[in-house]
């Protein structure tokens, strides 16, 4: 089979003879496409390249994962271009004097969509041996693979599942990965959705590199569906409208140029299909709105390929079929960049410096930590801002959904999008998505002022703001001090808090609002008394509180001159919280990992992950709080399936529900939820259906139809119950992000804390028609005291994809302020 494979490629003309003791094949000791190789094997190859062939190749390690394991990028280009690397990237920094395009090519960002790996090292090689032609005016970075926990996890199982000679029925155990597949990295996140969130370690340090070279071109390799045929560019519809006429005309010439080849050999392909340009954090869009031509192809294979699976039209799909396709798509993309240098330069040039947006200028602020972190993702991105001189700006408002205006303050971020970044601050920024198609990949909406929980004017005259040198907090100690004061709003203070407590130290909070020395504080201030920590007082908490840049306020007195005393009963202290997730089948994994990765990094408080079968009575009682994700679980079908948990809730037990796991707790399982119907019509709509009418849709209108029945990633600004502790440091209005339309009504004898009005205000993205009529006087976020114990449910997802930082908090203070 090797000799026949061989012949394959050579007759493509992208594989000759020449080298081949440094080829894949002969360092690997077996045939690419015969084995999956391990990212260490991987990561040797590149650096046995670079050791053979120093002129043409420099492998860069740019990181380590969650895993340690390597994160490498291979610089490959002519012997001249390597000598001159620095200057080729400050003309290309300078913009002027470019001779010289980069093209960035991306593989693995999902770990069981394997052959790309495999491809790239055949690739480097080709490159290196055959296509110095082309390297004369381009240079290729290649990253082999930006998830190697992810394809490692994968590989590791495959490898050790396979049959001696391989098995091509997909029914077969190596081709049905276990949970949570090789898709995610380490924290079970999809990477390839965390280019401009920048929430996981791999994306931290990938865009740091990535912002050294700013490529003109970049190919995020992919793998789909067994069953389907390769797609690349042109992408499918909506582009996002920032998208410029140059960059739809070079995905077109690419698409030609690899069609050219495909067409040689007969294979089958898509174009302008499923794969839009919208949603900002992507592989292929975020490079686009930086300037490049960001690409995605799609190969068939993925988790269920395999070394060789039998797909629905009986054909048997290979791994190197798959590598040999995504290698051809590689180099010949690279040709094209060659061909059209000089013209990828002057258009990139021309997009970095021509910025003509109806916002010029975006004025955020607010919660300072909440500012705070805005700032700390700009500077992850290169994006300039300053600071506000007290001007007062006009523009829309995006707390008021119209036009209004806002004192730009010193503590108010003022971000231009007349920069080199001005289009990437235009998207991640603006206040409604354009869709010319509801059709779309992902989510609809975005807008960082909503993410953040952040004021804002989206103004159309330039602001000019100010720099300003941020002091760190240093408190003073007071010995004497009754009890240190310090404010409850942010994710900020909930590291603190769970800092404090981590170290054995008591701390209680305010349930009402109160008065000392003349200054008013809110609910959920937290106070830390030197009668309930006679041992860890003294300096300790300035000095913790220091670490976390958090002011504290020494009071010298417990007797307030409004509101509650220190000793009051509505001064609760605060339990240390024992907390178990479920994680494993049934759980989503991406929510398991969404939940796991806020509680390590996010909050820094400890989580012990459990599976569904380690639920009893007994291992119940271990725990104070259990966290159910997203997930659909049998066992909880039915009130006997949820026995033991309800049993644990009456007796005190606090439970956290996310998303569609919602649908187990019920009214017919004996809790408090009860699913909206889909009886509600949209204002201005008949009350008879059109279904009714016209009971037959065509079938080319059925997806659209399907579509007009769901919400996808849309933006509702929500009313909040500010006195009930999980709203504790918010303001009156919550802006959600819905994922989907699914909807429960206003809990019947607990609290609705966050929820839909009866006419929902929708702020940006699609929601169907058909699926916004169920939103009204829907629950978003709310508790239902049960026995002892309480539940506390989350529609929506606050941390959807760790990037909706506006949530966060509310789920700090389901941890640590809603108790019994």
């Amino acid at each position: 089979m090797k000799n026949v494979l061989f012949s394959i490629a050579v007759a493509l003309g992208f594989i000759s003879f020449a080298q081949p003791d440094h080829s894949p094949n002969n360092f690997l000791g077996y045939a690419l496409g015969s084995h999956f190789t391990r990212h260490h094997q991987v990561v040797d190859y590149f650096k046995h390249l670079q050791s053979v062939f120093p002129a043409s190749i420099k492998v860069q390690t740019y990181g380590l994962t969650n895993e340690k394991r390597e994160l490498i990028t291979a610089v490959i280009s002519s012997e001249e271009n390597l000598k001159n690397l620095a200057q080729i990237k400050r003309n290309h920094e300078e913009l002027k004097d470019e001779k010289i395009a980069i093209v960035w090519m991306s593989y693995n960002v999902h770990g069981n969509e394997s052959a790309g790996t495999e491809a790239a090292m055949l690739t480097a090689f080709e490159l290196i041996t055959q296509r110095q032609d082309w390297l004369k005016n381009t240079v290729v970075i290649l990253d082999p693979c930006i998830n190697p926990d992810g394809r490692d996890r994968y590989v590791n199982w495959y490898n050790q599942q396979v049959s001696l000679n391989g098995n091509t029925d997909r029914q077969t155990i190596e081709h049905n990965e276990p949970w949570p597949s090789g898709r995610p990295n380490h924290y079970l996140f999809d990477l390839n959705r965390d280019w401009a969130w920048l929430t996981q370690v791999e994306s931290q340090q990938r865009i740091k590199l990535y912002n050294e070279w700013m490529p003109h071109v970049h190919v995020d390799f992919h793998e789909q569906g067994i069953n389907e045929p390769y797609y690349f560019a042109p992408a499918a519809e909506p582009y996002h409208e920032v998208i410029t006429k140059w960059q739809r005309d070079f995905q077109t010439n690419v698409g030609k140029n690899n069609a050219k080849y495909f067409d040689r050999n007969g294979w089958f392909y898509f174009t302008k299909e499923i794969f839009d340009l919208l949603y900002p954090s992507y592989g292929d869009t975020y490079p686009t709105y930086n300037g490049a031509i960001g690409m995605t192809y799609e190969q068939g294979g993925s988790g269920r390929g395999g070394l060789g699976v039998i797909t629905n039209d009986g054909d048997t799909l290979t791994l190197y079929q798959r590598l040999l396709h995504h290698h051809t798509t590689g180099l010949a993309t690279v040709e094209q960049a060659a061909n059209q240098a000089n013209q990828l330069i002057s258009e990139f040039q021309q997009f970095s410096t021509n910025k003509n947006y109806t916002y010029k200028s975006f004025i955020v602020g607010g919660n300072k930590d909440n500012t705070t972190a805005l700032a700390k993702l700009l500077d992850a991105h290169q994006i300039s801002y300053s600071y506000g001189t007290g001007a007062t700006v006009k523009g829309f408002d995006y707390q008021k959904n119209t036009n209004g205006s806002i004192k730009a303050t010193e503590d108010h971020l003022i971000i231009s999008t007349n920069q080199r970044k001005g289009t990437l601050v235009n998207v991640l920024f603006e206040p409604k998505t354009k869709l010319v198609d509801s059709l779309t990949y992902d989510i609809t909406a975005w807008s960082l002022p909503y993410a953040y929980g952040l004021e804002g004017i989206a103004s159309e005259a330039l602001v000019i703001g100010k720099s300003k040198q941020v002091t760190p907090v240093k408190n003073q100690v007071v010995r004497d001090a009754y009890a240190y004061i310090s404010d409850w709003n942010s994710m900020t203070d909930a590291r603190f808090l769970s800092d404090l407590l981590q170290r054995g130290i008591r701390v209680r909070f305010a349930e009402n609002p109160f008065e000392l020395n003349g200054v008013s504080y809110d609910r959920g201030t937290l106070i830390i008394a030197r009668g309930d920590n006679p041992n860890n007082f003294g300096n300790t908490i300035p000095m913790i509180a220091d670490q976390h840049n958090i002011a504290v306020t020494a009071a010298m007195t417990g007797m307030v001159e409004k509101g509650n005393d220190f000793g009051s009963s509505s001064v609760k202290l605060i339990p240390k919280a024992k907390v178990a997730m479920l994680t494993n089948e049934p759980t989503y994994s991406l929510n398991a990992g969404e939940i796991w990765h806020y509680f390590d990094h996010s909050l820094k408080y400890p989580v012990e992950r459990i599976t569904i079968d380690q639920l009893s009575a007994s291992a119940l009682a271990n725990y104070t709080t259990l966290i159910i994700p997203e997930g659909y679980y049998s066992a909880f079908s039915s009130a006997d399936g949820l026995a033991e948990i309800t049993s644990w809730v009456n007796n005190g037990g606090k439970l956290m529900v996310f998303g569609d796991a919602l649908g187990h707790f019920t009214t017919e399982n004996g809790y408090g939820l009860k699913p909206k119907g889909d009886e509600q019509q949209e204002e201005g709509k008949p009350k008879d259906t059109e279904r009714h009418e016209h009971p037959h849709i065509a079938y080319s209108q059925q997806e659209r139809d399907a579509i007009s029945q769901t919400i996808t990633g849309a933006i509702y600004a929500c009313p909040v119950e500010t006195s009930h502790p999980l709203a504790y440091g918010y303001p009156s209005t919550y802006h959600s992000l819905k994922l989907s339309a699914t909807a429960y009504d206003w809990i019947e004898g607990g609290a609705s804390v966050v929820y839909q009005k009866e006419k929902p205000q929708l702020l940006s993205g699609f929601a169907g028609y058909k699926a916004q009529p169920k939103q009204s006087k829907s629950l978003v976020s709310g508790v239902e005291r049960k026995g002892q114990g309480c539940v506390i449910y989350f529609v929506d997802n606050p941390l959807f994809r760790g990037f909706w930082e506006n949530g966060k908090l509310m789920v700090a203070n389901a941890l640590f302020f809603v108790n019994n």
